[in-house]
């Protein structure tokens, strides 16, 4: 699943390649994955233009003169830039076709991606993106903030760190590799973490999104930016795939165990 560091590097890919482009029209294959109006999305494309891509946690936000077309992923949501007389392939489920007889043609396997089309003014009533959390990194995300979001929480840590109202954009990804930085159990219930692992929490996220981001996110599986770029993060990973592979502080074998239904990859001696 892309994650914010995968997410982030589409939007500076995208910013590069088809920003100011006309739309000469919109192909939608797939309408279940519109949750605007499916005619008056096409609408009003037609003969619009992308001015600006901006991100919120794993929700990408094509911003047009005034509207903005809010974009998701989910698990392996990809977007493809095409010549228009290249076939279109089975998953590609939305294709906008430019002036210039290139295609952006939208391809997710599972079909669990969503766009919507929200005029400029609701962004910020956007239910989607009115309950995103602080981002790593972000000043809003403090101790003190997270131990209120831990308060009286039985969940898992490695649960809650997956909770985008708490933190936006952390995946399965990082939050293994953010707990196992910070030196906590993933099992460990919320409401036990203390305000130094909190600090920890908020640290580790932020160095680890930072360097994510710097080399492109993390290509495991089906994930790529899909135009032309793939993420090198992978080579940096602590934890997550590493299943009965050696720990690279302390020599202990990884573990993978189930929470809530997540792959949770951490060392049992570092994460006591």
């Amino acid at each position: 699943m892309p994650e914010i560091a995968e997410v982030e590097t589409v939007r500076k890919t995208l910013k590069k390649q088809i920003l100011n482009k006309k739309i000469k029209c919109v192909k939608i294959l797939y309408e279940k994955m519109i949750e605007s109006d499916v005619e008056e999305f096409k609408a009003l494309l037609k003969d619009n233009q992308f001015i600006d891509i901006k991100r919120r946690g794993k929700w990408l936000i094509f911003e047009l003169e005034n509207h903005y077309l809010l974009s998701h992923l989910r698990m392996e949501g990809k977007f493809f830039l095409k010549n228009i007389n290249e076939p279109i392939e089975k998953h590609e489920h939305v294709i906008f076709t430019f002036h210039d007889d290139t295609d952006l043609r939208y391809h997710d396997t599972r079909k669990f991606g969503r766009m919507n089309l929200i005029k400029k003014a609701e962004l910020s009533m956007n239910k989607a993106i009115q309950k995103q959390g602080y981002e790593p990194g972000e000043e809003g995300l403090t101790a003190d903030y997270l131990l209120g979001k831990f308060k009286n929480k039985n969940l898992a840590i490695k649960t809650l760190l997956l909770d985008q109202t708490i933190i936006s954009g952390l995946g399965n990804i990082y939050a293994n590799e953010v707990l196992f930085s910070s030196k906590i159990n993933p099992f460990k219930k919320g409401s036990s973490i203390t305000k130094q692992e909190a600090q920890s929490i908020i640290e580790s996220s932020a160095k680890i999104i930072k360097r994510a981001m710097e080399l492109g996110g993390t290509t495991i599986k089906s994930y790529t930016s899909s135009l032309g770029v793939t993420g090198r993060f992978q080579q940096e990973l602590m934890v997550h795939k590493r299943e009965k592979e050696e720990c690279k502080i302390c020599h202990t074998k990884i573990l993978n165990e189930k929470i809530n239904g997540r792959s949770t990859y951490y060392c049992p001696s570092c994460q006591k």
